[in-house]
């Protein structure tokens, strides 16, 4: 027949009622993309070792500033004093008649070295300058009362005369230790 599709051995295939014509079944819509499928995963194996080798920087330079910081915060700057009792009289020296803070600081030792209190104690000991009438401060000779080793403890009694005859004492004790000579730690 003519119009029929030839079947497989080149004969006609029977037109019968189940069978379609495979060019007649319809295109899928053009309204909708067509399905991309599952992507494959992207590796990551270069995002991972730059995120490892990173970290790894990071505490080596961490643990090295904390090594350091730990190695260099009781460094002693300079020579301190020959004698526990020198370095007392030095520092009372620096507080009480010379008022200089920073040369009072540099008789601290290291690890109790705070600049903003002794300047506190400076500028207190000025203080009585403007409420007194000329104030004048002495201390006895700083007497070593205990020495261990590189620790001792000094004592000495602050006298504070006016010119009008007032007059004030205090007791205090130092503790002094010995790193590249001795250096006031303590002042009770």
């Amino acid at each position: 027949m003519a119009g029929q599709p030839e079947g497989p051995g080149g004969a006609a295939a029977p037109a019968g009622p189940g069978t379609q014509d495979p060019s007649a079944i319809p295109p899928p819509p053009s309204g909708y993309p067509p399905y991309p499928g599952a992507a494959a995963p992207k590796k990551k194996r270069g995002l991972l070792i730059a995120a490892i080798a990173l970290v790894v920087i990071m505490v080596l330079c961490v643990g090295g500033g904390v090594v350091a910081f730990l190695t260099l915060r009781n460094v002693e700057n300079g020579e301190g004093a020959k004698e526990p009792a020198v370095a007392v009289d030095e520092f009372l020296t620096a507080v009480y008649k010379d008022r200089d803070a920073t040369k009072a600081a540099s008789r601290v030792c290291a690890a109790s070295r705070d600049d903003e209190k002794i300047a506190a104690k400076v500028a207190e000991v000025q203080k009585y300058s403007a409420e007194y009438q000329n104030p004048r401060f002495r201390w006895t000779s700083p007497k070593v009362d205990n020495q261990t080793g590189d620790r001792a403890t000094v004592s000495t009694r602050i006298t504070m005369t006016t010119a009008d005859e007032k007059v004030a004492d205090q007791d205090l004790r130092f503790t002094v230790v010995q790193k590249t000579g001795w250096w006031v730690c303590e002042v009770a």
